[in-house]
């Protein structure tokens, strides 16, 4: 009876299995990042959808506010108007 002293060809050692688990989970952290770009590409669109709508928001708010100004100085000149006619009188 003979007992072999030697691994036979294409067993696995030990030391050999720890190298490729390192790599498995090395490609299954790639893996899980390949995974995770739609939702990354997602948020980033989601972030530019968001600050767009708030500098049109801004705009359009600095644009109402340009145009009450606008109508309040013309409400202030017909009141000095009248008051001058009133005073004309």
């Amino acid at each position: 009876m003979t007992t072999p002293t030697k691994e036979p060809a294409g067993s696995v050692i030990t030391s050999d299995f720890s190298c490729t688990t390192g790599a498995n989970d090395s490609r299954q952290n790639r893996n899980r990042e390949m995974q995770l770009i739609p939702e990354a590409m997602a948020r980033a669109h989601m972030d530019d959808r968001l600050r767009v709508a708030e500098t049109e928001r801004r705009a359009a708010r600095l644009v109402s506010a340009r145009r009450m100004q606008r109508k309040a100085e013309r409400v202030s000149l017909r009141a000095r108007r009248a008051l001058a006619m009133a005073v004309m009188q």
